[in-house]
């Protein structure tokens, strides 16, 4: 599975190193137990350990430019994924309605299509 960096840091996808580097004192700070030990949870350890392997990938440029390669192609994969699964409801709810056309619907379209026929001719 893929692990989105930006969100885990939050920060936009085109942010500096100064933004990541910001986002990620603040939130290391936020979730680290030494500074906050009354509300620290297994939760907010492995929340650390995320945000320092994020950090680690996007504040070296060479890191960077080779995830963003992957985030790209992760995004164009589930927008294709998004795509097929629209396409597959609207072909599923166009039989729904097929099924459920009444008779005198049936025979007005037949009607329609056998006029549009004879037009074509």
């Amino acid at each position: 599975m893929f692990t989105n960096y930006y969100a885990i840091l939050e920060v936009p996808s085109n942010a500096t190193l100064a933004e990541i580097k910001r986002s990620y004192r603040r939130l290391a700070r936020q979730y680290h137990p030494d500074l906050n030990p009354a509300t620290h949870n297994a939760r907010d350890a492995e929340r650390i350990k995320l945000l320092n392997e994020a950090y680690r990938a996007l504040n070296n440029p060479a890191k960077r430019a080779s995830y963003d390669a992957q985030y790209t192609e992760e995004r164009r994969r589930l927008a294709a994924q998004e795509a097929r699964r629209r396409q597959v409801a609207a072909q599923q709810e166009a039989r729904r309605r097929e099924r459920e056309m009444s008779w005198g619907a049936g025979i007005i379209g037949f009607v329609k299509e056998l006029k549009k026929g004879l037009r074509d001719e």
